[in-house]
């Protein structure tokens, strides 16, 4: 590989450590760690996504998550993986990152490379792999004065996976013939489908059977008014429509059923072992241990928490996941991208009131609207497993390839 003098520049500069870097306190787990890179937040949400999948194909593996600063991710992350902020561009930061953390293989999702770091990484003999990039994202600004900064740096990944067919051509212009180059398109968070019990599922069918069923899900105790008074307008037109209600806060259980008895609603609470009979309007689910159940029995679901401003909404991934439409609405926070991506698929809905849900679910109730937004989500949902497999696949193959040399 030839030498580049701004590569060179930029190491002699990354050398100036004017602090001693710290040590992770958190101890490197034993066995095969992954390193996983995000650099936002969106990506770092697929990431965790991804690692899970991984997880089922190859038991027993662990994972360390970098983000760009101190702010850890809000989605959850198991047992099985460790975030830490990735360090100072600095030589003796990258040094004592890696000699701690030893990572099998190293995954950088998007742009805004470190070069000390990925250059120590590949000095200690890391495979590195880069995906989910696009052409804007290959190189900072402020390496406009050092011209071949990009290209040495790109040169020492062993596999680069890019959003299209123009980005694959500029890295082979740049004349980077020794990388494998995918065109993958973007890398977005996987649907995990939550775990339900089937003969539950099989059985409330059969008594939902002939009913039109909707489900209020993560619904925010401000929310409730304006949900129930949906319901009611519903039912003028679907006598026999029952209503799912999922609390964001389970803790807030009580004042939904004080409510619902005040407002003389014949209601039942999930958790007192009983199924709803003809005359029950309302199924109280007072728990999140069964939303995968939830989702794939409402053919309609509204994600709350999103009606109000202030309020963050819900991943809509999981009930696209398990065939349910998805109606939201405007307060989804950093799930807007998600939920911008299944609208445009036309698997999603924005409401802003009762009147506009009021018309959202007494269109989308009827079964053949309502299948045909589950499926628009359904494709949307695929074609996002379609990258994260093959990004898993192609990690497998590097680690495996990595394992077998002498």
């Amino acid at each position: 590989m030839a030498r580049s003098f701004s590569l060179a520049a930029y190491m002699a500069y990354a050398r100036r450590a004017t602090a001693k870097p710290p040590v992770p306190t958190v101890a490197r787990p034993t066995g095969e760690l992954i390193w996983l890179h995000a650099s936002d937040a969106g990506r770092a949400e697929a990431l965790v996504r991804l690692a899970q999948r991984l997880q089922q194909q190859r038991p027993g593996v662990h994972f360390l998550l970098t983000t760009q600063d101190d702010t850890s991710p809000e989605i959850p992350i198991d047992g099985s993986m460790t975030w830490q902020a990735l360090p100072e561009d600095t030589v003796v930061a990258a040094k004592v990152f890696l000699r701690h953390w030893r990572p099998n293989i190293c995954v950088w999702s998007g742009g805004d490379l470190h070069p000390a770091l990925l250059m120590i990484a590949s000095h200690a003999g890391v495979p590195l792999m880069q995906i989910d990039v696009g052409k804007d994202q290959l190189a900072k600004q402020g390496w406009r004065l050092l011209p071949d900064l990009t290209k040495a740096l790109l040169g020492r990944f062993n596999l680069i996976m890019v959003h299209n067919v123009e980005t694959a051509l500029h890295l082979r212009w740049m004349g980077l013939e020794n990388v494998e180059i995918h065109v993958s398109g973007p890398l977005h968070e996987g649907a995990i489908a939550l775990p339900y019990d089937s003969q539950t599922r099989e059985e409330l069918a059969q008594v939902f059977l002939g009913r039109p069923v909707w489900l209020s899900a993560m619904t925010a105790l401000d929310e409730l008014e304006t949900v129930l008074e949906t319901h009611r307008h519903v039912g003028r037109y679907s006598h026999r429509s029952l209503l799912i209600i999922v609390p964001d806060d389970p803790d807030e259980t009580a004042q939904f059923q004080a409510r619902l008895e005040a407002q003389g609603w014949r209601y039942l609470l999930w958790s007192e072992g009983k199924y709803p009979g003809d005359a029950t309007q309302v199924l109280l689910a007072d728990s999140h241990d069964e939303l995968g159940l939830w989702y794939v029995l409402a053919p309609v679901c509204f994600m709350g928490n999103s009606l109000s401003a202030g309020e963050g909404g819900h991943d809509p991934n999981a009930p696209a996941a398990h065939g349910s439409a998805i109606i939201h609405g405007p307060h989804v926070g950093r799930y807007q991208e998600q939920y911008a991506r299944y609208a445009k698929a036309g698997a999603a809905r924005m409401v802003h009131d009762r009147p506009s849900l009021t018309a959202a679910v007494q269109n989308l109730i009827a079964p053949d609207q309502s299948a045909i937004m589950a499926q628009a989500a359904w494709d949307v949902v695929s074609k996002s497993a379609v990258v994260t497999d093959l990004v898993i696949d192609l990690i497998q193959d590097q680690l495996d390839t990595f394992e077998a040399k002498p």
